[in-house]
């Protein structure tokens, strides 16, 4: 199966639909029919797991309305089924069936005058005593919508999606392979600080923190879960054991407010074997600082928190007053050492900003990092990692919540290494025709094992803790050389153009915010 082929054809079909305004809307509509096709097949799983124990499993969903048994227009001998939905008898069904029920509405059965009223398809309802896997369900549908207005259109994309086999390990991989493909997608429907991670910055930073079968690892702004897969994809070479496997199932989790990136998610993670996905629709900052007790902490946390966005006043007086910040990534910053587990290990992708930032709340949160963690490595970015979708230099802190041996008094960490990962040598930049591949983390791999100071410390070099503190906790070291601008190309400049115009925007309303909160005015909007 060609899978850019694949996504091409439902692409194509979807341009054509009047009710499709958008990749954002293409994108969500893609997902959706994705999400149940993905859960149906894991509900096979589901099925054979409950009778090797002599069990029946029943699915949370109607049975008319699972997957299988209304989205196929072929049966098993591949022959066209007489019955299948097309049309506006398929639009009827998605938009006044489907969705309602799916959403937690009870469909009722065509009633005579006088008639009791009878229940057709009670609405999927969750409670305390509900799976993970059935609050999914709703959770999900309860975000998403049905934009297409063509049913005959939308039979072809139900047809295109249903050619996926995944119940054959090589379809599984070609259906992760659409997946990153969509979710590069993403970054031009997004916002400013929304970015997919590139693949081989989450393998690489999973590999250096080494999460271990039986401990838990966490991102608290997952997205579409790009550094749980990659936790997953790591975790799985370590499966010998029945006992393995159920570690295994109780490896990761994730929260994500964004009901888009938390659709893409959830389904992201269930295609990788995960039958009860411990991904949370929530606002991690939001949530109580004091409700995160020892059972609450997270062994390893590797995450990409959102950065150039702002949050409000009520989230940031969640924080103790010396980290209150108005930008999401030093808050972030505060909930990582918050959650993070006795002896636990996290490597968290920041903005430049964040390092050579010295204002009160920076500053505190930087030293909290050298005096209570062990802040041993950052590892600095090329610029364009992230390109064309934004030009915002970045970077992965490692720390771990134990102190290092010879620690200095009154500081957790002994010394904080510094390493630039120069450009590979025949690129200028990297771009989405050539972007950042695993391989071009050799270097510092090869420098992590024998650290020593490089190009007489301009490339590489270790500082003390109090040599940091000297320096007013400016982690801006061993920066890269300044260089002509890249010439792009001319769509690649438009949307770096338009990026850049809402990390300006961003920062424009945060001064204002607080221009007019030290003036005590009130906008129309507040």
């Amino acid at each position: 199966m060609a899978v850019s082929n694949l996504v091409k054809r439902i692409q194509q079909k979807m341009r054509q639909d009047a009710g499709i305004n958008g990749d954002a809307q293409r994108i969500e509509q893609m997902v959706w029919i994705f999400f149940l096709k993905v859960y149906d097949a894991q509900e096979y799983e589901w099925e054979i797991d409950a009778m090797d124990k002599g069990e029946t499993y029943t699915s949370i969903i109607p049975e008319d309305l699972r997957w299988r048994n209304w989205a196929p227009s072929k049966d098993e001998d591949g022959k066209i089924k007489s019955d299948f939905l097309t049309g506006e008898k398929l639009l009827r069904f998605v938009d006044n069936v489907l969705f309602p029920v799916l959403k937690g509405e009870d469909i009722m059965e065509p009633t005579k005058e006088g008639e009791k009223a009878k229940v057709k398809y009670k609405g999927v309802h969750i409670n305390r005593d509900s799976e993970r896997h059935e609050a999914i369900v709703q959770e999900v549908f309860n975000e998403v919508n049905q934009y297409m207005k063509n049913g005959q259109l939308l039979r072809d994309v139900i047809d295109i999606v249903d050619e996926v086999d995944l119940l054959d390990n090589e379809d599984i991989h070609a259906f992760g392979d659409i997946y990153e493909s969509i979710l590069r997608d993403v970054q031009s429907a997004g916002n400013a600080g929304e970015f997919y991670t590139p693949r081989p910055v989450t393998d690489f930073t999973i590999e250096m923190i080494n999460p271990r079968l039986g401990e838990k690892m966490g991102d608290l702004a997952s997205g579409t879960c790009g550094f749980v897969v990659s936790a997953l994809n790591y975790l799985a070479k370590q499966k010998k054991t029945a006992k393995d496997e159920e570690d295994f199932q109780k490896s990761v989790m994730g929260q994500e407010w964004k009901p888009f990136p938390y659709l893409l998610g959830v389904t992201n993670v269930i295609l990788h074997g995960i039958k009860e996905p411990e991904i949370y629709h929530m606002d991690s900052l939001s949530h109580p600082m004091s409700d995160y007790q020892e059972e609450g902490k997270l062994h390893t946390i590797a995450m990409n928190p959102p950065f150039g966005g702002a949050t409000d006043a009520a989230t940031s007086k969640n924080f103790k007053q010396e980290y209150r910040s108005s930008e999401t990534a030093d808050l972030f910053m505060v909930l990582i050492m918050q959650r993070l587990a006795e002896n636990g290990r996290a490597g968290v992708v920041l903005p430049d900003g964040f390092l050579f930032g010295t204002d009160g709340p920076k500053f505190a949160i930087k030293k909290r990092l050298l005096t209570e963690f062990n802040l041993h490595t950052i590892v600095r970015l090329p610029t364009s990692v992230f390109a064309p979708y934004t030009s915002i230099a970045t970077n992965i802190l490692f720390f771990d919540n134990k102190p290092a041996d010879d620690a200095p008094e009154g500081y957790a960490t002994k010394e904080t290494w510094f390493y630039r990962l120069d450009m590979p040598e025949g690129y200028k930049h990297f771009s989405k025709t050539k972007p950042i591949r695993l391989e071009h983390f050799d270097p510092v791999r090869e420098w992590w094992k024998d650290r020593r100071e490089l190009n007489g410390g301009e490339k590489s070099r270790a500082f003390t803790p109090q040599e940091l503190i000297d320096l007013q906790c400016n982690f801006d070291q061993c920066k890269f050389p300044k260089e002509e601008e890249d010439i792009l190309s001319p769509g690649d400049l438009i949307t770096s153009y338009k990026l850049r115009r809402k990390e300006l925007d961003i920062k424009i309303d945060r001064t204002l915010a607080k221009i007019e909160e030290m003036l005590g005015i009130k906008t129309e909007e507040q």
